[in-house]
């Protein structure tokens, strides 16, 4: 008698509805409406409905989970504003300008959580190639506060559960605008974990970290890595960043499961940073770490979402994008946008949805320079590559100057 092989899924995607109640109210930047026009876009695309996607609508988190990452005092601060928002905790960063508190915060961010580390299950039990959550990301989230519109932290929650289930190696890079301090922090001194954050420099931008000489704790010195780069950086000064530093590090490290995080502020759209890509670097940054997972572990990838606040025009392209690469279904940035899409987001705001799927003319390429092509002292971009590269490269037995 033959037994039943189960094939793994391409890609599980985390989606429900009731993820827009994360939602810190009307005035806050973080529109949970972003989430159910990313999930819009992808259903009008056919990602969801193809028969190698799963969509995934988690439970809430068990709370042990939540306690490998978090203390116990500070769940407890989240519940008891989760129950009466009156319950305010400042010290514990509940109840801020940042982090609001709304009826039901623990239910809703404790989903979130669990959607992130399910999806990190299912990539390392090899039941799905991939695992997307677009509404996570929550990477500002400490073990013992909220911070920058993160109640808990979902990415850290998912590496520890692949840390406790036998990963020796887990490669994390953070592409969002800003600093990824709450992930790097949790894992500060953990040598197991490699933790990559490209992002605008903390002298113009919250959380004000993440400098290039901010390289790990004592047991694992060169396994934080960061690259503080100048506001108003364009495609071709971010890409060469990421591909100068990102790429041969975790190449150098050798993971088993690669975890991005794909925060859409970076865009020159966006309101509350000073960068200025178009879609079409994103998704090719989104291209590359995709590569990068098939080549260094056998395409063990988890992509996650994360900032992003120009929440018509950007956020619905880029995850929807980075949902489509996931499915091995990429979308090239010339593709029409939908026109029901549009109609519906006309509906909703009086205008109408992006007509194309990226911002750049059709067939334009994106151009960077590689490293091996020379280092410009007087660029300001290559300063703050070499920052990183001599602080960090050593120490993972790679050349500074060359790749």
């Amino acid at each position: 008698r033959g037994s039943v092989v189960l094939m793994p899924s391409q890609a599980r995607v985390v989606w429900d509805p009731d993820f827009t109640k994360y939602n810190f109210g009307p005035s806050h930047p973080m529109q949970p409406v972003r989430l159910a026009l990313t999930a819009r876009l992808c259903e009008e695309f056919g990602i969801f409905t193809d028969g190698d996607v799963e969509v995934l609508a988690p439970d809430v988190v068990d709370a042990a989970w939540l306690q490998t990452v978090h203390e116990p005092y500070f769940i407890d601060a989240v519940k008891a504003a989760s129950n009466d928002p009156e319950h305010t905790n400042e010290h514990l960063g509940i109840g801020t300008d940042d982090v609001p508190t709304f009826a039901g915060m623990h239910e809703v961010s404790a989903r979130i959580v669990e959607g992130t580390r399910a999806v990190c299950e299912a990539v390392w039990t090899g039941e799905t190639a991939h695992g997307v959550n677009f509404c996570g990301g929550l990477h500002h989230a400490m073990a013992a506060n909220a911070s920058g519109f993160c109640v808990y932290n979902d990415i850290a929650v998912g590496i520890q559960w692949l840390l406790d289930h036998g990963a020796d190696r887990v490669a994390y890079v953070d592409v969002d605008v800003h600093h990824g301090d709450g992930v790097e922090s949790i894992f500060w001194n953990d040598p197991r974990v490699l933790t990559v954050s490209i992002h605008e420099t903390g002298r113009a931008l919250f959380p004000g970290t993440g400098w290039a000489t901010d390289i790990g704790g004592e047991a694992a010195l060169g396994h934080a890595v960061n690259v503080s780069l100048p506001p108003g950086l364009s495609d071709s000064g971010w890409l060469r960043a990421l591909h100068s530093v990102a790429m041969p590090v975790v190449r150098a490290f050798r993971p088993q499961v690669l975890v991005t995080q794909h925060g859409a502020d970076t865009h020159f759209q966006d309101p509350l940073a000073h960068f200025a890509l178009s879609l079409d670097a994103q998704r090719e940054a989104m291209v590359a770490l995709h590569r990068l997972s098939h080549e260094v572990c056998g395409g063990k990838w988890v992509a996650l979402g994360g900032g992003g606040y120009e929440v018509i025009d950007v956020v619905p392209r880029a995850w929807t994008h980075l949902t489509a690469i996931a499915a091995h279904r990429p979308i090239l940035p010339g593709t029409a946008v939908p026109q029901a899409w549009r109609d519906y987001v006309e509906s909703l705001f009086g205008r109408p949805g992006p007509a194309r799927m990226g911002d750049l003319p059709d067939g334009e390429p994106i151009w960077w320079r590689s490293w091996d092509l020379g280092y410009d002292p007087g660029n300001e971009v290559d300063r703050a590559v070499m920052a990183t590269r001599q602080a960090v490269f050593p120490l993972h037995g790679l050349d500074v100057w060359f790749d």
